[in-house]
């Protein structure tokens, strides 16, 4: 499979699974509250994380290229 091809079905998923994400939540009958934190905290880690990561390969190779 082309890498291109690849990049563009992951982004596509990404896109939908948030559309679908909204519509479980826009036409849930129910608030629960504890869900909804426990969700809101995990999306807040897996995007530190994936920050992080990407921080993480800058730095390598700026440090790599600085002191050898």
């Amino acid at each position: 499979m082309n890498q291109v091809t690849l990049a563009f079905l992951f982004t596509l998923i990404a896109g939908l699974s948030t559309g679908i994400g909204s519509c479980i939540a826009f036409f849930a009958k129910k608030t629960n509250t504890k869900f909804l934190s426990v969700s809101l905290g995990f999306s807040a880690g897996v995007m530190i994380y994936v920050s992080m990561i990407e921080l993480f390969g800058e730095a390598e190779a700026s440090l790599s290229a600085a002191y050898g």
